[in-house]
């Protein structure tokens, strides 16, 4: 019988920096970590070479994988203002440890990252009064723009880092358990003793025991997290679906937002629904991407890499859902709105010209030729998103997209891009003490998948504390 001291599900952000701060504080422990994706240095998107998603089996190697999605995104670390008494962006991790000690946790895991490699500047630091006139330009349209220091890595530099931590790992005792699905969780008389596993290169299941689990799938594995808790009434609460657009306009209109923060976050609660729209992941130069989750499901996204550019910003624009009674299911809404629009793609990223959105019809393979604004991902196909996202959400992301030209303009040009879908799947959040355990005793979460962080430097952290919270 294989007996760990603590099982770990996922070698994500938040799993790394766990098993990271277990070798520094308890060497003793046994850790195993399990990952259905491949090694980091194994990790590699056909797209380029086949010029289409070609729909990775048994998994996608942009979302799966040692380092998880982070691998393959932007790589930006955001950190925090020292004046501020709350962190607007990041996820709830402060709501368990306070403010004062997310700050020093994240001082602490910055120095890691910086230690393995990170770039030492920071972005959006430099230019304060710049940032401010911008600022009040914004708060007149009702619009919050949030300006906070980022590290960026870049795509194939944070492939680098990530390398260095996985080889740290092993040299320093924690076992990784790759390409391998975890089945099932066991439990007993609510009482976690381990997990059932299935390898992919042999389909074998065979269980392994620990005492102690911690959960750490990202939100590739939100989905597989609903079924645990609902199979096991592992406690949660309703969460929140983010759904929206990936977003591509030229650099040149977003040149000083660029220069002066890298990353802006812009947040408005538009008309009529006052709902909450937001940009996220904003990529100078960047490219949009395509990545696949559980069942197919091709969504978009975007990252940028510190040599290679083009001549394009993308950044997502995200309307968040919050269903109350009687609906209690988020992620499957999500998932029907980017079923839909796969379809209507043929299994592809839809894109369309905002000016056909502005006049009631699709974009055509013609019309996207010769529009001013060239897709960065190649493989989108020319259509209409509108037929698939709904109202509401719709009305929502355009009525932002007007504001927000009137603080950058140029931002509501007519040739500028909309793909769809992006969504993010957060799982229904999982109900945690301030230990970060579950309603299970020995069962616990951490990172995006369980709802308590959002983006690479919130999720290292919740680990570091994790690895803390069990000595």
């Amino acid at each position: 019988m294989k007996k760990y001291d603590v099982i770990v599900v996922g070698m994500g952000p938040s799993s790394i920096f766990f098993a990271y701060e277990m070798t520094k504080i308890n060497k003793n422990k046994k850790i195993l970590l399990i990952e259905q994706g491949k090694r980091v240095e194994n990790r590699s998107c056909p797209i380029e070479k086949a010029g289409k998603c070609v729909k990775c089996k048994p998994f996608c190697n942009i979302t799966s994988g040692f380092s998880g999605a982070g691998a393959f995104s932007d790589g930006k670390l955001s950190l925090y203002n020292k004046e501020d008494d709350d962190f607007h962006v990041g996820g709830n991790l402060h709501k368990y440890i306070g403010v004062e000690e997310t700050k020093r946790l994240i001082d602490y895991t910055d120095k890691i990252y910086l230690e393995f490699g990170a770039d030492t500047k920071l972005e959006g630091t430099q230019y304060v009064e710049e940032v401010k006139e911008i600022q009040k330009k914004a708060k007149k349209e009702g619009l919050s723009l949030i300006n906070i220091p980022i590290r960026h890595l870049g795509t194939e530099k944070a492939h680098e880092l990530y390398k260095k931590l996985e080889n740290y790992l092993e040299e320093n005792g924690i076992d990784m358990m790759f390409e391998t699905k975890v089945e099932d969780l066991i439990i007993e008389n609510e009482k976690i003793k381990g997990v059932e596993i299935k390898s992919y290169s042999n389909d074998l299941t065979e269980q392994i025991y620990a005492d102690k689990v911690v959960i750490g799938v990202g939100r590739k594995g939100a989905n597989w997290l609903v079924q645990m808790c609902e199979r096991h009434n592992i406690e949660t609460r309703a969460g929140v679906v983010d759904i929206g657009v990936r977003y591509e306009l030229p650099d040149k209109i977003m040149e000083k937002i660029n220069k002066y923060m890298y990353e802006g976050k812009f947040v408005g609660r538009p008309t009529p629904f006052k709902d909450k729209v937001r940009t996220f992941c904003q990529n100078p130069s960047g490219f949009v991407s395509a990545e696949v989750y559980d069942n197919n499901l091709s969504l978009v996204n975007g990252h940028s890499y510190k040599e290679r550019k083009s001549e394009n910003t993308n950044l997502a624009i995200l309307v968040s859902h919050n269903f109350t009674y009687p609906f209690d299911k988020p992620i499957e809404y999500g998932r029907n709105v980017a079923k839909n629009l796969n379809e209507l793609g043929n299994g592809n990223i839809v894109v369309q010209r905002l000016g056909d959105i502005y006049r009631g019809k699709r974009t055509w393979e013609e019309e996207l030729k010769n529009n001013s604004v060239k897709p960065t991902l190649k493989s989108a196909v020319p259509g209409d998103i509108t037929f698939a996202i709904g109202y509401r959400t719709m009305t929502d992301i355009l009525q932002f997209i007007r504001t927000i030209d009137k603080v950058v303009e140029g931002f509501a040009n007519p040739d500028n891009l909309l793909y769809g879908p992006e969504i993010k799947f957060y799982s229904n959040q999982i109900v945690i003490d301030k230990n970060f355990e579950t309603s299970i005793k020995g069962l616990y979460s951490i990172g995006d998948g369980g709802g308590m962080t959002r983006g690479l430097m919130m999720a290292s952290a919740s680990g570091v504390q994790m690895a803390r919270n069990l000595t």
